[in-house]
């Protein structure tokens, strides 16, 4: 299973360009899409999902053209977690799982024992009898996630999966979408760097519409090589003058000193050192590099 989008543009009828002329391969397993807010990320998913024709280009998953007439053949194929939901406030999980099961085609047996399997592996099995609206926030997520699992997509699209849980629940819900992707593809769109640094070996990188890095994790990190330096400022003066002349991804105390870390083309003229990149230095360097 794979996804190939080519010269991908979305125009709103305001004339604002959300994407433009992308070009993107998602390949089996799971594929990140890492962004901030305002990327583009939730209208490419639109896209891939069928809810938002395309302004110009093609979309095509395993070979199938996106089109009126394919439509409900790729629907067939893909599970789906909005980043906002909202399910059936007054059914309870069980109820709410069951009906959306059936709204996918799922057979009634093979969804209930589906129901039973992702509700234990999401820790909501003691939850099942409750409300959907008696439910947290991070609940209400993971019930989400269940229900995009059930027709066991061969394209399983996720949008900021872990907002809203907490650690443990966070590590939870990356096992799972590492485990079901062993035979498929998952597009994990996420703007939590940590989340994809556990889970995923591509990714891309997107910023107002545009693909500034598509590619493997390892690629992504050697782009950063030797542009992400570290320096101890004297005090938070000293530190706001480095501020002025370069972008700081972080700032913390060690000791008395206040260390800071920070991205710089070329070997800044100051007392200061090479350090390791983390995926999060890697994404804040393509983000803000000068084309």
């Amino acid at each position: 299973m794979s996804i190939k989008i080519e010269d991908l543009t979305v125009t709103f009828k305001n004339q604002v360009t959300a994407i433009h002329h992308a070009n993107l391969k998602i390949p089996k397993g799971i594929f990140g899409l890492l962004g901030e807010n305002g990327a583009g990320k939730t209208t490419l998913m639109r896209v891939l999902t069928t809810v938002l024709p395309p302004t110009g280009g093609t979309v095509s998953l395993d070979g199938i053209r996106y089109s009126e007439k394919n439509f409900e053949k790729i629907r067939s194929k893909i599970g789906y977690l909005p980043q906002e939901i909202d399910l059936y406030p007054g059914l309870t999980v069980q109820e709410c799982l069951e009906y959306m099961g059936d709204l996918s085609g799922v057979p009634k047996r093979a969804c209930k024992k589906r129901i039973r399997y992702y509700l234990e592996k999401t820790s909501l099995s003691e939850h099942r009898t409750k409300k959907m609206r008696q439910l947290s926030g991070g609940m209400k997520r993971r019930v989400g996630l269940v229900q995009a699992l059930l027709n066991e997509p061969e394209f399983l699209i996720v949008d900021e999966p872990t907002t809203g849980l907490d650690p443990e629940e966070r590590i939870r819900i990356r096992n799972l979408l590492v485990d079901f992707s062993e035979k498929r593809t998952v597009l994990f769109s996420t703007h939590v760097v940590e989340d994809l640094a556990a889970t995923c070996n591509q990714l891309a990188v997107m910023k107002k519409g545009r693909f500034l890095y598509s590619g493997s994790m390892k690629g992504l990190l050697e782009q950063a090589q030797s542009h992400i330096w570290i320096c101890k400022a004297r005090d938070e003066t000293a530190a706001r003058e480095l501020e002025k002349k370069y972008h700081v991804s972080s700032k913390q105390y060690v000791g008395d000193a206040l260390q800071i870390k920070f991205i710089s083309e070329k070997p800044p003229q100051m007392e200061c050192r090479p350090c390791e990149v983390t995926l999060e230095d890697a994404y804040i360097y393509i983000a803000n590099r000068k084309s």
